[in-house]
This record gives structure tokens, sequence and C-alpha cells, in this order.
């Protein structure tokens, strides 16, 4: 093939659309596209020399992606290198529009999409360009400001959108992550030391910035090199993070990165990674990843919920790291899938469900994907996987087996049945033989049973997804099609009138089937060929039912239409139209009958046509719904047999029509005869066929048309309408005729060609051999003549009517509307489209701006008249007329839309129905692909649908059309529609306009105009209907264009103000909600789409060499010519003009703006929108005009609050626009500390001692200051240097502070006149002190923002006015004077970063007093506000440069001064400032924690919780991560041991701890153990804090406090408020979810056994309910240890026998839990361990004496029989869901017990009742597993006396 279309092409096309390859005509379609893409080369690359981004650039590129989407990647591979370089220079021009960047970007992913094209040797591009790109948008400096609107980013408006921000708001983020993905591959081999060097310093975990590098490590690093390099790729990193990875204990949220990465790693290098030593790790981490509820009292962290692994990236990394030499992964994945099977049964349910749902799904599609690569996938430049790691058939069989019980739990799961379905699609291509069997086996019962409906659907649907494999039997499982026709004949009772989802389930079931199989009678050749097979003779003589297959479908279809006629169902009720079940049913109905037709042999056919004849002609239906379900059969037959068919039909419809239509009056009459309409539906339905086998009856047809046309009965001659539009749409279209699965159908003799070998064959591409309808001459002679003979003489009535030369009613105007309507329908296809001449100077450029036309297999007769144009003329004609004098006849009016819409757009098919149809050939697709085999083997009438549809969209390609004047004048009528008096009118109108408003190139610039001219208020005859109409106008729908806010200057300078002045407009009422409601939706949608349009539209040199080898290179060359000296001079002036005009325009649009603002009339709604629409302007590389600047600062103290929110955010925006640069110089590191590591190693280490926070060397005098370097960033050093820090250059080389006024620009005079106002300072004070929504307010970052930045600006030049204000409000306890000074502070401590040491000095001098104050007065209301100040104040400062604020935070946060509360509050705040300062004050840490620990002991609860939080952040930099040193800050180990000894009078004694400390604070000492119990509720409240905050866990030290929390033991659940129980209940649940690593596993056994031997039963139970949790959250770990499993296994054996009823029964549930999820098996030893249990001897009950008491101390006999009784029910209820081998006996065992003494009567009772609950759904099934004797006994037990007892 390539070889051929080299030669007509003149290049090797990288890859085409193959289905290109089989249109009719597809000989023309290779000069075409060669035509096309010489242009789109030329005139791109001249675009881009001239630097014209707009249009130039953006046309040709929309033209590249249009090509692309409809050939494929049909250029050669030297133009395709060129086509991305030049795309990818072009996307990362740095100061590039971002909604350019996005559509350039979108293209660039196409082009890089399939990486096999291009390799590594082709192409190579930088990361650095598109790493700036990514950082600049999404880590944008300015965006908060709102200096910077990306498309939908957040913005303070409404919440209901909040949602719609997020979708959209990711719409750049994602794009970019995409790019980021496909650019990848192509990255330097020395990208990766280079990303490393650049991303490594900022690795701290404590810091965000952790999260920003993880990120960037997961989107960036290359893993696709070739294995020669790999020393240069992941080896540089991989040990570093994936030690990183399983040293990190409690999910912090950028471990879902790493996992990522990992995946993606493993996915790209199968066999290159040794994964064996953590795959036990990797498998519990994602156990305990899908946040599983187990055990009886499990506590789940609230973080845990929220962050999980992404299970797309789960899957792909556990596909790959399968196979292998070890096969230690499937062993570890079946280990998963036994522990959480129980999880899937139905009965199941919660929001844990979709996780593992999508992990069933997902696997077997990713492991099919895997197999797919290794087996079946073109080599390419990409590594392929070694042999040793390849699957092998014993890996997929093992894969196979451990998925497949939790499948068929899933069948019939609540959350549906889809993605088990989608599962077993898989599996059953990889193994049917194990698969399809034990679905077949639960269909078959689900077919017969009529009680449960659910059970079918489900099953129903698994077969469907299982189909395929299963008709195609194969070497593996030959005996599958054998099931084929008894489950056809057992799914047709499915056709069930009654119940609707049954009914589709069944008719999608039946198509799917028959369209893979061939309905043939083959039983003949049973006698003629002797070389069958035993499965074929099996299917052969099967095949003779088909036919009675065929017929009772169609009998059950009869019932179902009987059953649903208009009549029975609706007679009372008006409604004519079918409801939408209906309308379903119908679809589903009729397409599957179609595809029985097709896939009949011509004598089943026969019959069947036989039948629906007879079913048709001799009943009569109503034509709204039976009719339509009997007539869309008829066409189905019609369609695959046209000749037989209409040999048929034709003849006796049109005699009975003529019979009933011969009588005059009947064409009069309102209401038809019901025969004489449904024959006409008829009729109008069997002639949707091939048109050349119309062209017999063409006479006949004609006669009927010219009868029925202009019956007086609407629907009777909407009928006729439909008969003529399918008269002429058969004739006129092309399309293919058959959709057979075998191409040439089912002719030949048995003897030649057996229909059963192409069971569930797949469609060959190359030989498809599609029949299709090409229009001959004499079907377009046809069609000419119809319209000759019907259009015609309609369109001169209409125009005569429309001169006022004849009168017409209204009903025969829309008839005669309704025909025109039809012929365009039908014969659009063979209409020119309009002509016109372009419109003229909508836009300047220097390149070629023309519209590329598609042939479509049409070639217009020019000699015939053109019948577009002649309906164009007479609507404009009369449209206009019914305006001027009925404008009420809104049915014609409807009428008139619909056909101008057809006459612009309309060539043959419609773009909604084209959208349906590509979703549902994508849906069959999905359903029936094979993605093993891959290479397109789809089903023949698929591929034939994909050929259709890339026909189809040949036709609706549409973009980039030229504007002409005809077009002009269409539109404009539209708009007059669009704003006339009628409200449906308008609606339709106007989405018409939005859809051509997409279509013409730039002509919204042409329409703008005139909508605006609409709301002009100086226009005084416009009505109130046309203002809003021209609103809606502006509004656009909400896909299409929006006119209010199209992303160009010029038109914004024209809307914006228009909008604002339509305030004053006469039609304007704001009574009116509707009015109202508009413009808020207008200014709400600017708000929403707004993007920052660009002024700087600058293309750099690169772009231009690049377009100049595009336009010398490859094939085919461009005709256009490489520019000129003098038009690249011409193209760089226009450069320069277009952005000095850009800047025009800007302050244009900002003056309009304060123009309309400076009205005085103007209604506060609309100076609202105003302001709202300034706030927009504001941009970070242009200033705000001074006027501006002046107006926002006066609204800092407008009397609306809305005005005064957006002032404040835009003055913040202003100084930042306004921030003078401070000089950066690059340093060394080595230089400022001395030393420096050459190896990695994070941490406290001596090269980083002097960032550390140091109260002997703090900068005090002005010397120390000025030789003191700050590093403001907290992550700086952490884990290692980068190679240049950029620090700030000395005082003396910074631009001058404190400038006086003259030496100020205009701008900073403004703002500094209006701060230097008492009075102005006063009032604004005084309006950010206001309530806003009481209890509702926070402290606003906007606010801290603009005090941040006039501190900044300005130094402390305002600080004077501002202090006696600031004293007044801390003095006053109100939260909101409080909230507005702790903004102030806030600002003024950041913003004094550049001050030097003398206004630093005063300024603490004035902050501290201050402070102190505050403090003393905090209340509830305002301490989260005070301690977020503190926080804002300390985030990204050097801690000596605050020394003054810590020192006075640390005086004695907790003194009893104030009370309990104000201490809480205290710490709050200090934990605030120090948290944000990390690892760099460990000597504050010290300190306080030396503070605290007398502290401890602390009676107030909330005092107590806050010093646990604190506690959490001092020890939160003591971690165990890898390469890093022991930190300097407090270590958790050596506090715990000074803990320990204080609670020695705890731990001593055997007695349990109790809560018996009164919240008071009793005089005088209290005793040792009082003091421990308190002590212990603080350590508590530290444990449960520290739970999910820190990033590991010091597991060796809690467990040296675990026995202290067993002795609390929580047990009874009691509900009294308990502090200490609940506290320690919440902290056992925690510790026990903790994750362990190997080594620490002993160490917790040995506590767990000592706890099991205390004397108190309360610990002993606790320990179960711990154990339970432990195991499963650290499954694997566990089971990768012998020991420890023989261990646990003991412990609980031990337990069972305890003397404590509540011990033992928790014991047994323990067990069960763990024989359930496969953690201990029940082996042979166990069974005879508690089977001799059970026979120990009971002592004899002694007669008792009167008065005896009763010896209530069970005997230790008892208590082992029990034991065994115990054991062997938890072995009964591990597998609540199905019946072992080993259950039967163990049953038998149990009921012998029936009558022991209780307890275990009890026992025995309780599992015998919880066995038959559990079994009772499947005890059909279930049953089979025992013997008649023993299903006599159970019968017994469970329904006998005793059972009821």
């Amino acid at each position: 093939m390539k070889g051929v279309q080299s030669d007509t092409l003149g290049f090797v096309p990288q890859k085409d659309i193959v289905y290109n390859k089989l249109l009719p005509y597809a000989n023309r379609l290779d000069d075409e596209s060669n035509e096309i893409l010489s242009k789109i080369k030329g005139n791109l690359g001249r675009a881009v020399q001239l630097r014209e981004i707009w249009p130039g650039v953006l046309f040709w590129t929309r033209k590249l992606s249009t090509y692309m989407r409809l050939y494929g990647r049909k250029f050669s591979k030297e133009d395709h290198v060129l086509f991305i370089k030049l795309l990818y220079e072009l996307v990362t021009i740095p100061g590039l529009e971002i909604s350019m960047m996005q559509g350039l970007s979108r293209l660039l992913i196409n082009l890089l999409k399939k990486r096999e094209l291009l390799s590594r040797e082709d192409l190579e591009l930088p990361w650095r360009p598109l790493y700036e790109l990514y950082d600049r948008i999404l880590f944008s400096k300015t965006e908060h400001l709102g200096l910077n609107w990306f498309p939908n980013s957040p913005r303070p408006r409404s919440s209901k959108l909040i949602m719609l921000k997020l979708i959209q708001r990711c719409s750049v983020e994602s794009v970019l992550k995409t790019l980021v993905k496909n650019c990848r591959p192509y990255f330097s081999e020395t990208a990766t030391q280079e990303m490393l060097d650049e991303w490594r310093p900022l690795l701290c975990p404590f810091d965000v910035t952790m999260q920003r590098a993880i990120s960037y490590f997961e989107l960036f690093l290359p893993t696709t090199l070739h294995p020669e390099l790999h020393h240069k790729g992941f080896q540089l990193w991989f040990d570093e993070l994936i030690s990183l990875w399983v040293s990190v204990q409690n999910f912090p949220s950028w471990e879902v990165h790493l996992v990522n990465l990992f995946a993606r790693l493993a996915n790209d290098n199968i066999g290159y990674i040794d994964w064996d030593p953590y795959i036990p790790k990797i498998f519990t981490r994602i156990l305990r990843s899908l946040n599983l509820p187990v055990g009886t009292s499990q506590m789940i962290v609230p973080r845990y919920v929220t962050i999980a692994y992404d299970i797309n990236h789960v899957v792909v990394w556990v596909s790959s790291l399968l196979g292998g030499p070890s096969k230690q992964a499937q062993a570890q994945l079946s280990g998963l899938f036994n522990s959480i099977t129980s999880f899937f049964h139905p009965s199941n349910h919660g929001r844990w469900l979709m996780k593992l749902m999508k992990l069933l799904q997902r696997l077997p599609a990713s492991v099919v994907r895997r197999l797919h690569r290794e087996r079946y996938r073109k080599p390419s430049w990409l590594t392929p996987i070694p042999d040793s790691h390849k699957l092998t058939e014993e890996d997929i069989t093992d894969f196979v087996l451990s998925m497949m019980q939790p499948v068929l739990l899933a069948m019939f799961s609540k959350t549906g049945s889809l993605d088990a379905a989608q599962a077993l699609q898989n599996l059953a291509l990889m193994r049917p033989e194990l698969v399809i069997p034990p679905v077949l086996e639960k269909t078959y019962p689900a077919l017969e049973t009529l009680t449960e409906p659910h059970q079918l659907t489900a099953t129903l649907s698994c077969m469907i997804g299982v189909a395929r494999s299963l008709v195609s039997g194969g070497s593996r499982f030959p005996e599958g099609p054998t099931h084929m026709l008894p489950l056809l004949m057992r799914a047709l009772p499915g056709v069930d009138p009654n119940d609707f989802s049954k009914c589709m389930i069944t008719f999608q079931f039946i198509a799917t089937f028959v369209t893979l199989v061939p309905l043939v009678d083959c039983s003949s050749a049973l006698h003629e060929r002797t070389d069958l097979t035993e499965v074929e003779r099996e299917m052969c003589s099967a095949s003779a039912e088909f036919e009675d297959f065929v017929l009772q479908f169609m009998d059950r279809c009869f019932a179902l239409i009987d059953s649903s006629t208009l009549e029975q169902t609706r007679e009372e009720t008006q409604t004519e139209k079918m409801t939408q079940v209906e309308s379903l049913v119908e679809l589903g109905l009729s397409s599957t009958f179609s595809t029985i037709l097709t896939q009949c042999s011509l004598d089943i056919f026969k019959v069947a046509l036989e039948k629906v004849f007879n079913f048709a002609t001799t009943n009569i239906f109503e034509t709204r719904v039976a009719g339509r379900m009997v007539a869309d059969m008829c066409r189905a037959a019609a369609k695959c047999h046209p000749a037989e068919c209409l040999k048929m039909f034709v003849p006796h419809c049109c005699s009975a029509i003529n019979q009933i239509a011969v009588h005059e009056e009947v064409l009069n009459e309102e209401e038809l005869d019901k025969e004489l309409l449904w024959n006409l539906q008829l009729l109008s339905e069997v002639t949707r066929v091939d048109g050349d086998k119309l062209l017999p009856y063409h006479s006949g047809l004609v006669q009927i048309l010219q009868l029925t046309l202009h019956l007086k009965c609407k629907q009777g001659y909407i009928l006729a309408c439909n008969l003529l539009h399918h008269i002429l749409r058969s004739t006129a279209l092309i399309y293919p005729t058959e959709y057979c699965s075998v191409p040439g159908g089912f002719l030949q003799p048995v003897s030649d060609y057996l229909p059963i070998k192409d069971w569930g064959r797949p469609g060959d591409l190359w030989n498809l051999d599609i029949q299709w309808h090409v229009p001959s001459v004499e079907e377009i002679s046809l069609a000419f003549y119809l319209l000759d003979l019907i259009l015609q003489p309609e369109l001169q009535r209409l125009q005569r009517f429309a001169k006022g030369e004849e009168d017409m009613s209204r009903d025969d105007v829309l008839q005669s509307l309704t025909i025109v309507q039809h012929c365009l329908l039908g014969a659009g296809s063979l209409m020119p489209p309009l002509k016109g001449e372009p419109v003229p100077e909508l836009v300047k450029s220097m390149v070629n701006l023309d519209e590329t036309t598609l042939f479509t297999g049409m070639e217009y007769d020019q000699t015939r008249e053109n019948y577009r144009d002649a309906i164009c003329r007479v609507m404009r004609q009369l449209l206009h007329y019914i305006l001027e004098n009925s404008e009420d006849d809104t049915k014609s009016l409807f009428s008139i839309i619909k056909i101008i819409s057809d006459l612009l757009h309309f060539k043959g098919s419609h773009k909604n129905e084209f959208d349906s149809r590509w979703k549902s050939f994508n849906l069959v697709k999905k359903s029936m692909e094979n993605r093993l085999h891959g290479r397109k083997q789809h089903i023949r009438a698929l591929l034939i649908d994909r050929v259709m549809l890339q026909h189809e969209l040949r036709k609706l390609t549409l973009e980039g059309c030229q504007y002409r004047s005809v077009h002009q004048e269409l539109m404009g009528d539209l708009l007059r529609l669009s704003t006339s008096t009628y409200s449906q009118v308008r609606s339709r109108a106007q989405s018409v306009l939005f859809t051509a408003l997409g279509t013409y190139n730039f002509c919204c610039r042409d329409l703008i105009p005139h909508v605006l001219d609409l709301l002009n208020p100086d226009n005084s005859s416009v009505k109130q209907q046309q203002f809003k109409g021209a609103l809606y106008c502006l509004l656009g729908n909400h896909s299409g264009v929006c006119l209010a806010n199209l992303h160009d200057w010029e038109c914004i300078a024209l809307t914006w103000p228009a909008i604002v002045r339509s305030g004053l407009s006469s039609a304007m009422s704001l009574e009116k909600p509707s009015i109202v409601r508009l413009f808020d939706d207008l200014a709400d949608k600017i708000h929403r789409q707004y993007e920052t349009i660009g002024i700087d539209f600058t293309i750099s040199g690169e772009c231009c060499s690049v377009a100049k080898q595009l336009m010398m290179a490859g094939s085919p060359v461009p005709k256009e010519l490489v520019p000129t000296e003098e038009e690249s001079e011409e193209g760089l002036n226009r450069q320069t003009l277009k952005n000095s005009e850009a800047v025009e325009n800007y302050k244009g649009l900002v003056g309009g703006l304060l123009d309309c603002l400076s009205n005085r009339n103007m209604p506060w709604k609309f100076e609202h929108i105003a302001i709202g629409f300034l706030s927009l302007l504001l941009r970070d590389d242009h200033q705000l005009p001074p006027a501006a600047v002046t107006f926002f600062v006066e609204s800092l103290n407008h009397d609306s609050l809305y005005v005064r929110k957006v002032a404040i955010s835009a003055v913040a925006g202003i100084m930042k626009q306004i921030k003078v640069p401070h000089k950066k110089i690059p340093i060394s590191p080595s230089e400022l500390c001395g030393v420096i590591e050459d190896r990695i190693v994070a941490g406290d280490r001596p090269d980083n001692q002097w960032l550390q926070y140091n109260s002997n060397k703090l900068p005090l005098t002005q010397e120390d200051w000025d030789c003191c370097a700050f590093v403001e960033k907290t992550h700086w050093g952490y884990y290692c240097w980068p190679r240049k820090l950029m620090m700030y250059a000395p005082l003396e080389e910074q631009p001058k502070q404190n400038l006086s006024k003259e030496e100020m620009t205009e701008r900073e005079q403004i703002i500094f006149d209006h701060f230097s106002d008492p009075v102005f300072i006063n009032q604004f004070i005084e309006f950010l002190s206001l309530e806003d929504r009481k209890g509702k307010d926070k402290f606003s970052p906007r606010r801290f923002c603009l005090f941040k930045g006039l501190f900044r600006n300005f130094g402390d030049a305002f600080l004077p006015l501002l202090r006696p204000h600031m004293e007044r409000l801390v003095a006053d306890s109100h939260e909101s004077k409080q909230r507005c000074v702790a903004e102030i502070i806030s600002g003024l401590i950041r913003g004094s970063k550049h001050w030097n040491f003398s206004e630093v000095e005063n300024l603490w001098e004035l902050l501290c007093p201050l402070l102190r104050t505050a403090l003393s007065n905090i209340t509830v209301e305002t301490y989260a506000d005070w301690g977020t100040c503190i926080a804002t104040a300390c985030e990204s400062r050097d801690p000596r440069k605050l020394h003054r604020l810590f020192e006075m935070l640390m005086e004695s946060p907790v003194t009893g001064e104030g009370g309990s509360f104000v201490d809480a509050c205290r710490l709050y705040v200090l934990q605030g400032g120090l948290a944000q300062q990390e690892w760099r004050v460990s000597e504050l840490l010290h300190r306080l924690l030396q503070y605290l620990e007398p502290k401890l002991t602390q009676v107030y609860k909330n005092v107590r919780e806050r010093i646990g939080s604190v506690l959490t952040y001092i020890f939160m930099i003591d971690v165990n991560l890898p390469l890093t040193q022991p930190t300097t800050s407090p270590r958790i180990s050596d506090f715990t041991e000074r803990i320990l000894l204080k609670l020695k009078p705890l731990t001593e004694g055997d007695e349990e701890i109790q809560n018996h400390v009164i919240e008071e604070n009793e005089v005088g000492e209290q005793d040792e153990r009082t003091q421990a119990i308190k002590l212990l509720k603080t350590v508590l409240k530290w444990l449960i804090a520290s739970a999910g905050r820190s990033f590991t866990t010091a597991v060796p030290e809690q467990l040296r406090l675990l026995p202290l929390l067993f002795k609390i033991a929580p047990v009874e659940n009691d509900d009294s408020y308990d502090e200490l129980k609940r506290d320690a209940k919440t902290c056992l649940s925690l510790m026990s979810q903790g994750l362990l690593y190997s080594d620490q596993i002993p160490m917790v056994l040995d506590v767990l056994k000592e706890i099991a031997g205390s004397s108190s039963w309360h610990a002993r139970y606790t320990v179960l309910t711990y154990l339970q949790i432990m195991v499963f959250y650290n499954l694997f770990t566990f089971l990768s240890d012998r020991k420890a499993v023989h261990d646990v296994r003991g412990l609980v054996i031990k337990l069972l026998e305890d003397e404590q009823l509540e011990v033992r029964e928790m014991a047994a549930t323990t067990l069960s839990g763990f024989l359930q999820c496969n953690f201990l098996s029940m082996d042979a030893p166990m069974q005879v361990h508690f089977e001799s249990l059970c026979k120990t001897r009971l002592p004899k009950k002694r007669k008792r004496e009167l008065g005896f008491v009763v010896d209530t101390i069970p005997s230790a006999d008892l208590v082992r029989r029990h034991a065994g009784v115990l054991g062997l029910s938890a072995c009964i209820l591990s597998s609540p869901y199905d019946v072992p081998t080993w259950m039967p006996q163990l049953l038998m065992d149990l009921s012998a017990h029936l009558n022991d003494t209780q307890p275990i009567e009890m026992t025995v009772k309780k599992t015998l009742s919880n066995f038959r609950r559990t079994h009772h759904d499947n005890w059909q099934q279930h049953k089979q597993q025992f013997t008649d004797d023993q299903l006599l006994v159970l019968t017994d037990l469970l329904v006998s006396p005793c059972y009821y007892a």
C-alpha cells in the first residue's frame, strides 16, 4: 500500500486515516490533500515570517488541525518534525496570550500523540521552555492579585460557579500536562540530571515546595530512554525516590505523585528494574489506599479518605510487575484479591466500592494492553520487553484465575454490572475457557427466573461483553459457539412490554450476537460434507433453528407493538408524541430487527418478509406509536433487499391510497381516514432504500405525491412531505447499501461455502468490498424532475404572496413552507452552496485567508436551476413580508428559521445526527472490540459505518468559510428575528445565529455594531423586546461564541462600554427581573470567560527560521513564495504597530469605562458592572492609567460594600504593578558557609548551620544586621543547595527607599496623597473595621496584600498616621476591630522586608506592646484570626529577622493569667509562627519543649489539646527519612524516656487505669498517680494529633506507651463521656492502622503477647481488636514474614481458651476474619486441634441442694470445650458466600453440641442462624456440596423447634 501511495503523493505519509481509501471517490483524495497541505505549509510559513500571529498563524494552524482530522498524519516525516518544531517554538513564546497558547498546544499534542512515528533520533525537544511556561501559568505570582486572568481562574464572584470553575480551571492545567506528557519522550539524554539539579533543592518535606518538586518529577522526568542510557535516566534518581516513598508512613499529599511516577517507570521499563524487594510494600500500600473498613471499632483518619492513590496508575504499576522469573507479584496479587473478595459481594456497600470496581475493571484492560504490546504491536523505536520478563501462558492463567472470583461476585453489584462486564470482556480475550463457563452457569438460571429481573439484566450485559470470544470459539474454547442458539432462544421472552430495562438489554443482547453470526441454515452440510469436526457438526444441526428464532422474535415484537398502541395507553390524554421510553424501545426494536434481517440468508428473509407484510397490511395502525414501530420494521426489511420488498409494498400502498383519495372531499377533511394515513406512513418509510431500486416505481410515487401533498389534514401532508423527503434523499445521497458481516452476503450454496466458519469473524479492512450507492444520472434527473414539479410552484406561490399579489391563509403558508423545507432536506446535497461577493475589509492580513473546499462526491450540475439561491431569495422576501404584516404567525417564522439554517449549513447531513452516530459507533466499538490483537479487527458492519462517518465528516467540515454578502444578508435577517417580539422566535433564531457566527471567518466584527446599536441610549425607537434580544445575542449560548467577550481589543473596546451605557437606555428597566437577570448573567459570563488579552504579539527569530525551512523542505513544496526582505520589514513594522495599537485600545477602553462611571445618572447596577469590568483590566505587563488608579483608591471609601471589596483587590494589584524591583545577585552557597557536602545528605548539617535561629548570634546591631545574609525561603538548604542561590544585593545597591514626593511617579503620588490624608485614613479604617457577615468573617488575604504592598512600596511613611488607629483597635475586643488590626499588622511585618535596621527596630518597638495587648484580649471569635496573622507574617521570612516576634511570643505562653482559654490561644498563635519556620528554629523548639514539659499535667481540656498539637509540631522535624541526618530539633525518643519515668506509678501495678481526676485545680499536692494520669491525658492528645500530621511514625517509642493504653482498656461501648477512655480508644484505633516495617513487627507482637497475659480481661479483649486492624492494614508485610504469622496464630488460639467469655468470643471473631482474608488457612492441624478440644468431657451436673449458691465460675473443661466449638464456628463463618469442601463435616461436628450447656448452646445457635442467613440467596447451588444424610440433619437443624426456641 505505502509504496503505491508514495508514487501518487510524492512522499511516504507518516500515518494517514485508512478509511479514506475506501470512500467511493478515494482516487481524488491524494491530489486534494496534497493541495491543502502545500497551502498550509506555505501560508503558515509565511504568516510566521511576516510575524502575524493573528489572524495569519492562528488561521492556518486551525486549518492544519482540520487537515489532521480529515487525513490523519498524512505528511512526510520531514514535514512532521518541522511542524512540531515550529509549534513548539510558538507555544513557548514568553508573552503569548493564554488562549492562543492553549489552541496551539492542542495541535502540538495531536502532532506528538503517536510517539512510535518519530524516534528520539528524529526529534529532540528542550525541556526548560516547557517548564518555564508551566511554572509561569500554574504557579503564577500575580494571578491572586488579579493581574492575570487565566481561562476561568477562580475569581471572587458567586459561589454557584465554584464547581464549574474547578472543571474549567483544569482545562489550562490539563492541556499543559498533556503537552509535557507528549514531549517527554523527546527530552535530551542530559535532561534527567538537569532536572534533578533544578528541583532537588526544593525537596523539603515540611514545606509546600515538596509537593511542587515531586509533581514536577512526576510530570517531567523522562522514562523511555534506551537501556544503554539508563545510567543517565532513572538510575540517577530511582533509589533515592523509592527509599523516600518506602519511608513515608502517613500519606502526605505528594505520595500520590510518587506512585504515579513509579507506575510510569515500571510500565516503560519492564524487565530493567528489579522490583522484588519492594513488592510486599507496594501491595500493602495499595491495600491501605483502598480505605476498606475493617475490624469492629475502626476510626478512619480523615486525611486517608481524601488522599488515595489514583487507581489508573496503580493498575498500570501492578500489570507491569507481573511476569518475570520470580512470579512474586502474581502471588501478592492473588493474595490481594483473596483478602478483598468478600467486599465485592453485592450485599456490601460503601464509599470504597467505586474504587474497588474501578480496580476490577481497569486491571484486566491493562494486562491485555501489556500482552498486546508484547505479542502483537508493530515494533517501533520504543524499548521492547526482554523475553525473560514477557508474560508466559502460565502467568496469564494465574492472573485470570486470581480475578475470577471477585469479578463473578461483582456482576450483581449495586453500582451496576458494567464494570464487571468490561472486566470479563478483557479476561475472556485471554482465557475464554476459564471465564465464559462460569458466566454461562449464572446466565442460564437467570434466563429461567421470573422473580429476579436484576439478575437477568446483569448476566446479559456480561454475556454481551464476552460475546465475541464465545462465538468465535477458537482453539481454547471450541465448544463456545454451541451455546449461541440456546442463549438466543431463551432470551426471547425478555422482549417484554411490561419491563422496559429488560426489553432494552434483550434487544442489545440479540443484536450483538446476531451481528457476529450469519443466520444461515447449514443443516444440509451434514449430508454433503465429510470434513467437519464434532463441534462443527453440532453447530450445523443447530443452525436449522435460525428460521424458527427469527419468526419467534417477530411474534414477540408484534405482541410488543400491539400492547403499545396509542389508543390503549393514552385514549384520554392529548399527547401525540411518543414518550421517551417508547422512542427508546422503537430504536431498540428497529435496529435489532434490521440487524437480524441483514444477517439472514435469503430463504429466511423471504419468510420474514411475508410475515411482516401480512402484519402491516392486514391491520391499520395509528401513526404515532405503534405505526412508527411497524413502519420501522418494514423499512428494515426494505433496506436489506429493496427489490423484493418494494415489489410487495409499493403497489399495495399506492392502490390503497388511490382508492381512498379518489373522492374529492377526502382532500379537504380535517381528520383523515386512518387507513389512508397508515398507508402513507408505510409508503414513506419503505422508500428509504437504495435509490436506483425506486426508479421503476417513480410514476406511481409521483402520482401519490401530487395527490397527498396538499391534503388539508396536517398529519396527512406531513407524511406526504416525509415521503418526498425520503425519495429525494434516497436518490441524491452517497451511502453504503449493505452492512452484512461477510462481504457479498450468503448466497452461495452450502457445498462451496460454509457460513459457520464465519462466526465471529472480523471484517478485513483491505477487502471490505463496500457496496456504495452513488447517484446515477437517472436518479439525479428524477430528483430535479421532482423539484421542478413540486418545489417550483410552491416558491412561485410564496413569492406572489410576499409581494401581496395573492392571498394565502396561515395554514397554506405553513404547508408550502413545510414542502419547501422537505425539498431542501431531501435534495440539499445536489444544491451548490450559496455564492456571493466576499465582505471586504473586516480584518487586515498579509497572508491569504481562503477557504478550502472538500470534494464530497458531488459534481454540481451548473446547467440546472440553483434551487438553494431560489429558496434563499423567496424566503427573504417572505420573511420581510411576515414581519411587516403578521408578526404573530410564529409557526411560519419557526419554519423559515429552520430553512435559513439549512440554507447556510446543510449539505446532506446534520451535525447533531453525526455527533450521536459517532457516539454510538464508539460505544458499539468498545463493547465488541478485541484489544488483544488490535489492528482494527472490528466487525465488518462497524468498519463500514466508520467509513460512512468519514464521508459525513468531510461533508460537515465547514469552519473557516469565507463570509460573503449573501451570508451577511441572511445573518442580518437572523439578527432581526433574534430581536423580534415573540420570545420563542427570538430564542430559535438566536441559536441558528450563534451556529452561523462560529462558521464564517470574522463575521462577528461585522455583526457587533448592529447589536450594540439596539443598546444605544440615543436610539429611542428601541422596544423592550429588541433590547432583551440584543442582550441575549451578546450573551451567546453555552457552547458557541460570546460576542460580549471576543478575545480582541477592538471588539471589547466597543462592547464593554456599550453594555454599561445601555443602563441609560429608555428600554432598560430594573423593575423587570428578566432584564436584571440577563445583566447578571452577562457580567458573570464575562468574568468567567475573560482571560487577559495579550498586548505584546512578538514572534522570535527562531520561529522564523523554522518556518523558512518548512517552506523549502519536504514534499509537496508550497507554491507560496518565501517573503522578500521588504515584506519581512513590513511584517516587523506591522507587529510594532499592532502592539502599540493594542496599548492604545487598552487605554481607550479604561478611559471609556471611567467616562461611564463619571455619569451621575448611571444606575448603581451598571456602576457595579463597570467597576467589575475595570477590575478585569489590571495586568502585570502594563500599568493601569493614572485616572483609574485615582478611581480605585477613592473607591476604597465608597458607600457600597461590593465596590470597596473590588477596590481593595484592585489597589493591592496596583501596589504590585508599581513595585520597584529589588536587585538580586547569584551567590554560591559554599562561600557563605565555608563547608559544603558533596554527597546528598538532607537535614541539619554543618553547611546549613548558619541558617538556623541562634539566640547568641542575632542581628541586634546595625553591623550584625548588615553582614547577616538573610535567606527568606524556608526550603533552601534543607535537602541540598542549588548551584546558584539568588540573594538580595546589599542595601546600598538597592533602589532608594523613602522617596520624597517629588521623586515619585505619578501613580505613586496619587496613592501617597490619599494615604497621607488623615481624613481618608480615618474613613478607610472605619470601613475596614465594620462587620460584614456576623460570625462568618475571616482574616482577609486581600486586605493583607493591600497593606503589605503599602508598607513595601512606601516604607514606614504612613506608620505615624496608622499608629493611633492600631492602638485604639487593639484595645477594643470586638471581633471586626481585632481582625482589622491583625490584617494591618501582618501586612506591616511582611511589608517591612526591605526596611533598614533602624526602621525595623522602631517597628518592633511599636508592635511588641500592641501584640501583648492583643494576646491578652484574645477571644473565641478572634483567636483564629490572630493565628492566621502571625502565621502569615512569618511565612517565607528569615527567622533571624523576626527574632523580636519570636522572643515575645515565647515569653511564657501558659501563665494561667486570663484563664485556660487565653493560654490555649497563645499556644495556638505561637504554633502558627513556629510551624511556618519548620526546621530553622530548632533552638526555639527546644526551649518551648523545656518550658512545656512541667506543664503537661494541665487540668483543662482545651489547653491539653493545644499542647498535644504543639508537641506534634515540635517533633514534626524528627523524621526518619532516607539520606537524612538525625535532627538537632527535639527528638521523640528522648522525650518518651522522660515521660515514662513520670508515668512509672501507672506502669507498675497491674490494675486498670481509671479516670478519677476532676477538672478542678485542687489546692495542695496530689499523689503521684493522679499526676501521672493527668500527664497521660496530655500524652494521648499528642499521639492523636500526630497520627495524621507527621511523615513517619515513631513506632518503637509508641510501643513503649502501648501497655498503658491497653490498661485504660476502652471496652464497654458505654457512651458515658469519659475523656480518657475515648482518647485511648481513638489512639489505639489510629495506631493499629499505622504502616509497619518488617523489622518492627516482632517488637509489636512481643508487646501484644505480654499484654495478652495481663490480669485485666479488658486489656486482653482490646489486644484482639488491635490485632484485627493491624494485620489487615499491613497484610503483605505480615505474610512475607513466616514467624509473625505463626505468632499471631498462636496468640489468637491461646486467647480462644481465655477464662472470660467476651474474650473468647472476640478471639473467634478475629480468627474468622483472618481466615476470610486468607491470612491464616484452615489446615488439618488446626481442625484436629479444635475437634479434640470439642471432645473435652464436661463434669456431670450436680443436683443442687436448697440454699446452695450456684457455682458461677466455669470449670476449665467447659472453657476448653467452648473454645473448640468457637474454633469450628469461626471456620464456618469465615466463608459467608460459598461452601468449601471442609464445611459440611464441620457443620455436622457443630450440630452435635446443640444441647450442651450454655454458653456453648448459644454459640452453636448463633452460628447456624448466621450460616442460614448468608447462604440463603444461592442455596440451590450450595446444596450440591452436601450428601443426602447431611442435608437431612441440616434441614432438621435449621427448621427444628430448637431453632425457634
